[in-house]
């Protein structure tokens, strides 16, 4: 059971990251299918290593640069994955009239102008965010990344429980995580994605959680609007915007 348990994270950490993982994991479905309980405890390897390299470059370059470099740590750890669905999306959502185009334009994997502006901004955003963040003592800053990073995986796996899988085909990169979880497996992934919040001040943890929680809401409702539900696509945009969304909850309250 164990064995099978830590099979299935791994499996979750080779499709979301570019991590390396044990030979003996091996290769199939059924794993994948299980994989997005995990979603959240990957991110908060992901930000672990983001912070561990940030506060690791402190000690030799300014705050600007070791904030660069672990925002580069993440987005090798997870060869820019969720970021690349979010300039998908934007591109999708942007430059498309009909479901069918917006599908299709997502599917596309040129980035447009739009895709490209959304996720030069988003990044910008992200990098000034992480620089207050990281004035913080360093403990703070450690723990507000690894639950930015959970949380906000845990934001995406809530659309995977509450919506349709919106493509008809196997085409998607998404596809063998497109199947409705079960109740018991969102509450693993809600165990992981909220369990580091509850080091954080309780006050700076709720309005983040609830600015993360309205983020979740309005992408959901708009996904449904405009393809019917989600994709993979729209699960890393989804990751993207609330992991932003949680940071400038706690700057809202430590400014």
């Amino acid at each position: 059971m164990l064995q099978q348990e830590a099979a299935t994270f791994f499996a979750a950490v080779r499709f979301f990251t570019r991590l390396p993982v044990p030979g003996w994991v091996g290769h199939s479905a059924e794993q994948l299918d299980r994989a997005a309980r995990y979603f959240p405890l990957v991110g908060i390897l992901v930000g672990a290593i983001g912070a561990a390299v940030t506060l690791a470059a402190t000690l030799l370059w300014p705050p600007s640069v070791a904030v660069l470099l672990g925002m580069a740590a993440t987005l090798l750890a997870t060869g820019a994955f969720h970021e690349d669905g979010l300039a998908d999306t934007i591109d999708g959502m942007g430059g498309g009239w009909t479901r069918a185009d917006v599908l299709r334009i997502m599917k596309d994997s040129r980035i447009g102008s739009y895709g490209a502006i959304g996720i030069g901004l988003a990044l910008l955003l992200k990098f000034e965010l992480l620089q207050e963040i990281a004035a913080l003592p360093a403990p703070s800053f450690f723990i507000v990344l690894v639950a930015g990073h959970g949380v906000s995986r845990f934001a995406s796996t809530t659309l995977i429980y509450f919506l349709d899988y919106a493509r008809d085909d196997d085409s998607s990169k998404s596809k063998p995580l497109a199947t409705r979880m079960g109740t018991g497996e969102l509450a693993i992934a809600a165990l992981f994605g909220v369990a580091p919040c509850l080091l954080l001040p309780a006050a700076q943890a709720a309005v983040a959680l609830a600015l993360v929680a309205l983020v979740t809401l309005l992408a959901a409702r708009y996904f449904v609007r405009r393809i019917g539900g989600y994709t993979g696509d729209t699960l890393g945009a989804t990751q993207q915007l609330t992991e932003l969304a949680f940071y400038l909850g706690m700057l809202c309250v430590c400014g």
